[in-house]
């Protein structure tokens, strides 16, 4: 079709645009050339068909497809019409009734067209709080009573806002409804835009006596006592949820909730994975070599253990169902033991020289070069 020109041209868009970018375009230039904007000038009515003939071909896949394919000769006289698209048949004019009147198609009737419903009073606001709790308070479970500040119903008005019932009327600028129409004139007819009423704020009702007590708001601040059950087994960042402990909801509309945050302190000689407790036991090199009978520290009080012999530093060794509750399933974890043996660091001289003896004793020498292991690293460095 000659003398007609590139609709990816109209648009300022490249043939590669995303349809993001072809629909951010459109509406650009709709906005800038719509006649309601150029006060019905008959050249920008004629740039805004095209611009919106443009967009309705590019914007679906398949016109678009057949259009790059084979040009305007692609395209049959139904894929545009343009009194279709004003009446919103291809989805067209809710972009353009959205940039005009903010917020699409929802709440905006045509002739003869119902209003939406009001709006449901919301849930009150979630709150938070930080709990700082003990290693084995996490472990066995604790009772924490703490205090909160929050919004609750005024116990005065019970929530309404008025000194008394006979203080709350029906709005007069909305009869009552919540809300507003507002009749719009457009090239494409006549609108009527469904919005909230500006008086009442969408409730329908106004009082002529505010309450004494709450200033009208229905609410108040109060500080709130708590117990907090805390289950055996939560673990540092665990959240527990209390319902409807949270700030009042408006009206009839339900409080929201609570969320406890655990913070769980550490232990000076347990380190918790998960459901497992580690620990680090120190023996001395007597024990460790000739093993021994000792007690060793778990999160229920000490327990006996037997030490085998010849145990190497670093050895770690399991205690079956000594670690923390599992908190969603029966049982519970293990706790790891791991040797640390100590060695003495003042010997006086008998001490020495028994050990001498030993070594002697042992066939074992003072720093000895152990048969493979310096041929080993000199292979690895070419050194020694």
């Amino acid at each position: 079709m000659p003398g007609k020109k590139d609709y990816y041209d109209i648009l300022g868009v490249s043939k590669d645009a995303s349809q993001k970018e072809i629909k951010r375009a459109y509406r650009k230039l709709a906005k800038k050339y719509h006649p309601d904007m150029n006060n019905g000038d008959d050249s920008s009515s004629e740039k805004f068909k095209r611009i919106s003939e443009a967009y309705e071909i590019l914007s679906d896949s398949d016109k678009r497809k057949r259009y790059d394919q084979y040009g305007h000769s692609g395209i049959n006289e139904d894929d545009f019409n343009f009194d279709d698209f004003a009446r919103g048949g291809f989805g067209g004019f809710e972009d353009i009734f959205d940039m005009f009147f903010g917020g699409g198609m929802n709440g905006m009737s045509g002739m003869g067209g119902r209003a939406r419903r009001q709006s449901r009073p919301q849930k009150g606001r979630d709150l938070q709080y930080r709990l700082k709790i003990s290693f084995k308070e996490a472990a066995f479970g604790t009772e924490k009573k703490i205090t909160i500040p929050r919004t609750e119903v005024c116990p005065k008005c019970n929530g309404s806002g008025a000194e008394s019932s006979s203080d709350v009327k029906p709005c007069p600028k909305c009869n009552g409804t919540g809300q507003i129409r507002v009749k719009q004139q457009t090239p494409f007819g006549q609108f009527v835009q469904t919005r909230t009423c500006d008086r009442c704020g969408g409730s329908g009702e106004i009082i002529e006596n505010p309450c004494s007590n709450c200033n009208g708001t229905g609410k108040v601040k109060r500080r709130r006592n708590l117990t907090i059950n805390i289950p055996a087994g939560v673990n540092d960042g665990s959240k527990l949820r209390m319902a409807n402990e949270g700030e009042a909801g408006d009206k009839s509309a339900p409080n929201g909730d609570l969320y406890i945050i655990v913070q769980v302190q550490p232990h000076e000689i347990f380190e918790r994975k998960g459901d497992d407790v580690y620990c680090e036991v120190p023996i001395n090199f007597v024990q460790a070599a000739l093993g021994d009978k000792i007690k060793v520290p778990t999160i229920e009080g000490k327990v006996k253990f037997e030490i085998p012999q010849g145990t190497q530093p670093g050895t770690t060794f399991r205690l079956k169902n000594k670690g923390i509750k599992h908190l969603k399933r029966s049982g519970k974890g293990d706790q790891y033991i791991k040797t640390k043996v100590v060695i003495p660091k003042n010997l006086d001289e008998e001490q020495k020289e028994l050990l001498k003896n030993f070594a002697e004793i042992s066939g074992d020498e003072i720093n000895p070069e152990k048969k493979g292991f310096f041929s080993k690293v000199k292979n690895a460095f070419g050194v020694l």
